[in-house]
């Protein structure tokens, strides 16, 4: 029996196991527990350690803020992270960082969706994270720092700077990567002063608009405080078991809707508690930031899905239910002011309330704030490759459309983990499995050389990779949003 690979870190020795060809390492440290008097803290250095670490085992999961069952809780070592690389003993591979992170809500890295087997096999070194999100990571209270999420996550980047080179991998080479709420962590970590030379390269897939400006999150840490029946501060949320905190989050989230009068937008995202735009931590969102230059750009890989919305209408049973007062609503909400409702009846005239209820929450959430990232990163000097998935998937009788998060599993090379299998079906068509291999190798490609593989994105030619059974690279497929949006960015939800 070989031996198992053990690694000397900076802060002791983890042993982890041989598997398929490479190593992995799981649930090392990052991060002190953010429990007890560290509880809603900055993210506080982790503790060395005498002797040897195991490290076979995934950390504990955060207190997830989801309606289902994610089982009893495991632990409070919540901040750790997990290497996969191809050889603990080689030097200078390129290294991938995912940031697992879901609506703001729920960041398991345990997925085995994000299983770096297929990756690592192509020569990359694969980190994926856990890092607070729920009101752990983003409730806003005037007594701890704002964004602690993201706090976690430049910690776990930090890291991989003093340590990824003992893994084989290349610190200079470090590619930072996430899907939706992922996605909307990477735009901010583009922008945040301290994140700045922790890494190279950047992609986000479904980059998602949801922002909140301080007034606002105040307002909806108070309302939630008020739930549980104690004052919207630190000191108070700390007596709240954690996860008796995420279920109540869950429960507030459900009934958003009743508070649309006072808190618009919000309340069409599904999440009350997102990351603030504070001054400090976050001093303003990706797009501005960017496009005026007081953040440098960088090499970006940035795209969405088709039919982002589909999903979300297809799981919560909606899909073929909407009328033509949820058309309107949704256009009074989320499209841009003050003519977007008009602009949107104007450019898709036989769209049907669904269409249009489809069309502008796909828009308004993920499909332009994608768009203008990469527009936004070429402002600022950087290199961007967009694209959209087009690939309707199989499954429910092709109902789900090219709908958000099809792209993961296909990018990572999962199509048998459980959502992959619930997103592409039981026994991935030949289509899927070529889709998967041009994704995967897009990927490898830009985390090894910068290049995508295709032709970078140019405002006024707008070239975009198209992916689907026949991929071609065509001007920007969704003109008529495209121009609705023109001169609009995401703006951060605000007290309406």
């Amino acid at each position: 029996m070989p031996e198992q690979p053990r690694v000397q870190t900076t802060e002791g020795v983890v042993q982890g196991r041989r598997r398929q060809g490479h190593a992995v390492f799981r649930g090392i440290p990052y991060a002190q527990p953010p429990v007890g008097a560290l509880r809603f803290a900055a993210p506080a250095p982790p503790h060395r350690w005498e002797g040897t670490r195991q490290a076979a085992e995934f950390g504990p999961v955060v207190p997830l803020s989801l309606p289902v069952d994610t089982g009893p809780p495991q632990g409070t070592d919540w901040l750790t992270l997990n290497v996969g690389t191809p050889d603990p003993g080689a030097a200078g591979l390129p290294v991938l960082v995912w940031i697992p992170v879901g609506g703001y809500i729920s960041a398991a890295s345990s997925d085995p969706m994000f299983d770096p087997a297929v990756l690592a096999e192509a020569g990359l070194v694969v980190v994926t994270i856990n890092c607070r999100v729920g009101a752990e990571g983003f409730a806003f209270l005037d007594d701890a720092p704002p964004n602690r999420g993201f706090l976690d996550q430049i910690a776990a980047l930090e890291w991989v700077q003093r340590n990824i080179a003992a893994f084989g991998g290349d610190p200079a080479q470090v590619t930072v990567a996430g899907v939706s709420a992922g996605a909307g962590s990477v735009a901010a970590l583009l922008t945040m002063k301290p994140a700045r030379g922790l890494f190279r390269r950047a992609i986000a897939h479904s980059v998602p608009g949801l922002h909140s400006t301080p007034a606002l999150a105040r307002e909806v840490t108070a309302a939630l405080a008020d739930r549980l029946g104690v004052a919207p501060t630190a000191a108070a949320l700390r007596d709240i078991d954690p996860w008796a905190l995420a279920a109540e989050l869950t429960s507030f989230n459900a009934g958003l809707h009743t508070h649309r009068e006072s808190w618009g937008r919000l309340t069409e995202s599904g999440t009350a508690l997102c990351p603030v735009v504070d001054g400090e931590v976050l001093p303003e969102t990706p797009w501005p930031a960017l496009a005026g230059a007081r953040a440098s750009g960088t090499e970006l890989l940035v795209g969405h899905t088709r039919d982002e919305f589909r999903l979300f209408s297809v799981m919560s049973g909606r899909q073929g239910t909407f009328t033509e007062q949820d058309a309107q609503t949704a256009l009074e909400l989320l499209a841009p002011q003050p003519h977007g409702a008009q602009a949107y009846r104007a450019a898709f005239p036989q769209a049907g309330p669904e269409e249009l209820v489809e069309t502008v929450y796909s828009d308004a959430f993920f499909r332009m704030p994608s768009q203008k990232l990469a527009e936004a990163n070429v402002a600022a000097g950087g290199t961007s490759y967009l694209f959209e998935l087009c690939w309707t998937t199989p499954v429910l009788g092709g109902a789900l459309g090219a709908c958000h998060s099809l792209d993961v599993p296909l990018a990572f090379g999962t199509l048998d983990s459980p959502v992959g299998v619930q997103l592409i079906g039981d026994k991935p068509t030949p289509e899927a499995i070529a889709l998967s291999n041009e994704l995967k190798e897009a990927w490898v490609r830009f985390v090894t050389t910068g290049d995508a593989g295709w032709a970078t994105y140019r405002p006024d030619q707008q070239l975009t990779r198209v992916l689907d059974v026949e991929s071609e690279t065509l001007p920007y497929p969704e003109q008529a949003s495209r121009r609705i949006w023109e001169g609009h960015s995401p703006a951060p939800f605000d007290l309406s």
